[in-house]
C-alpha cells in the first residue's frame, strides 16, 4: 500500500520555515512513497516549487486538496482551525504542536480521528537523537542569539592589537548550557569573547569548559542541594523553588553585571520560563549592555523582556526575539525536515502507516490516537 505525505504552506504569521525541503523528499520518495506540497511553501526558506518538482513532488496549489488526498502530514508550526478539519480521519500528523498551551487544539485532532506526534515530545534517547527537532532548532537559536548580541554591542568580541593600542575582548556570559546555551558558548567562543557559561545542572560544567568557555561558580553550599537535583530523566533543567531562584539570582547578579552581552536559554517544559534577571540588576550593568533572551516565548528570562521586541532599559538592550530558528529558515527547514523523516519514515510498511504506541519513540509524543487524547494521560 502507498502512502502519500502532504506537505502544506505554513500559515502561522512571521513563520518562514518548511516542513521538508528538495532534498529530504528526495530521500523519502519511492515506489511505495508519494509526496506533494502545496504551492509556494517552500519560497520563503529558499526552496522555490521548481526545485520540489525536479526531485520529483507535485505541486498542488489547492491546500483543502492537498490535505485531503495526505496519509500523513508533515507541518513546522501548529495547524490552523480550517488545516485541523480538512485532516482526514487516520491521517498522521507530524509537528511542533506546542501540546502544553494548545488543548483545544488536541481535542479538535483527537474528536477527527488525526494521530498528532508532537516534536517537543521526542524522547531524549540515543535512537531518537536524529529525530530531535527541538535540539536541531534550539542549535540555530543559539548560534544567531551570539550574533544579535554582537551586532547590538558597541564593541568588538575578541582581543585586538594594533598600532594605536591593545582592545580587551568583551565578556560574553551564558545563562543555561543546554543546547542553544552551548551554541552560543561554541559561537562567542569562535568570535573571540571571554566567554562564560551557568546552569543550574552542575553536570555540564565539563561541557561548558570543553568548549574553552568558563564555568560561573556560585556559592556551592548554597545551591548544592538544587544542583544534585535540577536535572530530569529526559535531560532537561527542573524548575527549582522560588526560594532557590531567588538565591540563584541573588549569586548571578554580579556575574550579570560585569557581562557585556548576556544570553539567557531557560526553559522549563510547560511552565513559565524562570526569570533569571531582575530589574535591579538590569540597573547593576553597564551601560551599552545588551541581552538576548531566548526564552521570551515563555515569558522570558530578564522581568524587563518585552516578548517579540527590542527594547532599551536603563541603557541596556533588551532582545526578546520570537522563533529565532525561522530567522534562519534555509538550514532550519533541512534540519526540521530531516527530523519529521526521521521520525515517520520507520512507521511505513506494507499496510500503508503503522501506529506503533509501545515503540519508546512513537508512543511519548503521539498525543492523540483513535479519537482519544493521550497527552497528559
Amino acid at each position: 500500500m502507498s502512502v502519500r505525505i502532504c506537505v502544506p504552506r505554513e500559515t502561522a504569521a512571521g513563520e518562514s520555515r518548511v516542513a521538508l525541503t528538495p532534498d529530504g523528499a528526495k530521500r523519502l520518495l519511492s515506489d511505495d512513497v508519494s509526496i506533494a506540497i502545496e504551492a509556494g511553501a517552500g519560497r520563503a526558506a529558499g526552496f522555490p516549487d521548481a526545485a520540489y518538482e525536479e526531485v520529483g513532488v507535485e505541486v498542488i496549489p489547492d491546500a483543502g486538496r492537498l490535505l485531503g488526498e495526505a496519509d500523513v502530514v508533515f507541518k513546522v508550526a501548529p495547524p490552523s482551525e480550517a488545516e485541523a478539519g480538512g485532516l482526514r480521519e487516520g491521517t498522521v500528523l507530524a509537528c511542533l504542536l506546542r501540546p502544553h498551551e494548545n488543548a483545544a487544539l488536541i481535542e479538535r485532532l483527537a474528536a477527527g480521528g488525526v494521530t498528532a506526534l508532537a516534536l517537543e515530545l521526542v524522547p531524549r534517547i540515543t535512537r531518537a537523537q536524529s529525530m530531535d527537532a527541538l535540539s536541531s532548532q534550539s542549535n540555530l537559536a543559539g548560534y544567531k542569539a551570539v550574533l544579535l548580541g554582537a551586532n547590538s554591542l558597541g564593541r568588538i568580541f575578541p582581543l585586538l592589537m594594533t598600532a594605536a593600542g591593545t582592545l580587551s575582548p568583551a565578556r560574553v556570559l551564558v545563562l543555561g548550557a543546554g543546547v542553544a546555551g552551548l551554541q552560543a558558548i561554541a559561537t562567542a567562543r569562535r568570535l573571540g569573547a571571554d566567554t562564560w557559561g551557568y546552569d543550574i545542572r552542575a553536570a555540564v560544567r565539563e561541557e561548558v569548559e570543553s568548549l574553552g568557555a568558563k564555568f560561573v561558580d556560585l556559592d556551592e553550599g548554597a545551591v548544592e542541594g538544587a544542583a544534585e537535583d535540577a536535572e530530569t530523566e529526559g535531560g532537561y533543567a527542573k524548575e527549582l523553588e522560588e526560594a532557590e531562584q531567588a538565591r540563584q539570582r541573588e549569586l548571578l547578579a554580579q556575574h550579570v553585571a560585569r557581562a557585556d552581552v548576556v544570553i539567557t536559554t531557560a526553559l522549563v517544559p510547560g511552565r513559565r520560563a524562570p526569570v533569571l534577571i531582575t530589574d535591579d540588576v538590569v540597573d547593576r550593568m553597564k551601560e551599552g549592555s545588551v541581552i538576548v533572551d531566548l526564552a521570551g516565548e515563555a515569558g522570558g528570562n530578564c522581568s524587563l523582556s518585552a516578548p517579540g521586541e527590542t527594547v532599551v532599559e536603563r541603557g541596556v538592550t533588551i532582545h526578546a526575539p520570537l522563533n529565532v530558528p525561522g530567522s534562519l529558515p534555509y538550514h532550519a527547514s533541512q534540519l526540521l525536515g530531516r527530523n519529521l523523516s526521521a521520525l515517520v519514515k520507520p512507521m511505513f510498511g506494507e499496510d500503508g502507516v503503522a501506529v506503533d504506541l509501545d515503540d519508546d519513540v512513537i508512543g511519548p509524543c503521539c498525543v492523540t490516537h483513535a479519537g482519544e487524547v493521550r497527552f497528559g494521560a
